[in-house]
């Protein structure tokens, strides 16, 4: 019985040390489990954050604002004026002002290339039947493209409707009427109108036309003095039309297109065209001032004559 009592004994010693060892054998893999699922799991983390910073750089990348392209406008078609005083040929000078074609006198300006004018004046005396008066004014603008005032043409364009309406509210003025004059530059117009003064009854006409970038306006104005009949103003209206298309082709011929070139067939922009607008060259001085300052042609003919 003793020897059966210690058997029992060494049994269960044995199989308590058994578990003992699937305890310890046990313990021991679960730290490896949970680190190889901690590998696992840094692993997959790491490569998530990878991803997530590969896409918020790619991303930002992307998301760079790009450099806006610099505003520009059309480069201004003619860049100098002719002398005003040499835009007319002695013929017509010899029609418009038969006793002063001689009589010039240059405008005064501080940029000869954008601003220039001349005037003539013509008296025919005929002793005691009196004499026929005539006054003759060509004067030239140009406008460079800029981009904050815009292209030269559109410019041009402003400038060429104000000249036409300080031309029809002139003090005084009796039987105004515009006409549309075509085949000369851009745009063209002839205003005319009487004018009763203390010499007499002056018939005027200002003729104005924009070629591209540049502004050509014509004075011409006749009458009979001391008791000379007045002159016809349908014959003023020929000759001083006549008279603008000569000035609008020198401005073409000064910037090297021939002197046989009409403006016109260089400029097929329409008014609405050049009124909106389309290089690099700012407004000169003169013609920035020209617009706001001073008065027009046709007042200073009026206020002349």
């Amino acid at each position: 019985m003793q020897r059966a009592a210690q058997r029992d004994v060494r049994v269960q010693t044995d199989q308590r040390a058994k578990r003992l060892r699937r305890a310890l054998v046990c313990a021991a893999a679960v730290p490896a489990v949970l680190i190889t699922a901690a590998c696992s799991s840094d692993s997959g983390d790491s490569k998530a954050k990878g991803d997530e910073a590969s896409a918020q750089q790619s991303a930002g990348g992307s998301a760079k604002p790009s450099a806006s392209a610099s505003p520009t406008v059309e480069a201004a078609a003619y860049k100098k004026l002719p002398d005003a005083c040499a835009v007319l040929t002695k013929k017509t000078l010899g029609d418009l002002v038969p006793k002063g074609s001689d009589s010039a006198k240059k405008g005064n300006t501080d940029d000869p290339s954008a601003r220039a004018s001349c005037a003539w004046s013509s008296l025919d005396n005929n002793g005691v039947k009196g004499s026929q008066f005539r006054w003759l004014n060509v004067s030239l603008l140009r406008f460079d493209s800029d981009t904050a005032r815009g292209s030269g043409d559109a410019q041009a364009h402003t400038y060429y409707t104000r000249q036409l309406r300080d031309a029809q509210d002139v003090d005084g003025a009796k039987n105004a009427k515009a006409t549309p004059l075509s085949g000369t530059g851009a745009e063209a117009t002839t205003v005319r109108y009487d004018l009763k003064k203390k010499e007499g009854l002056f018939k005027q006409q200002t003729v104005v036309a924009r070629v591209e970038n540049v502004v050509v306006t014509l004075d011409y104005n006749g009458a009979g003095l001391a008791g000379e009949k007045t002159p016809d103003a349908g014959d003023l209206t020929k000759a001083a039309e006549k008279a603008l298309r000569e000035a609008v082709a020198s401005v073409s011929k000064a910037n090297g297109e021939g002197s046989g070139q009409s403006s016109d067939s260089k400029s097929s922009a329409s008014p609405s065209k050049a009124a909106s607008g389309s290089a690099s060259a700012s407004p000169s001085k003169s013609a920035s001032k020209a617009p706001s300052g001073g008065a027009s042609p046709s007042k200073s003919s009026a206020a002349k004559n």
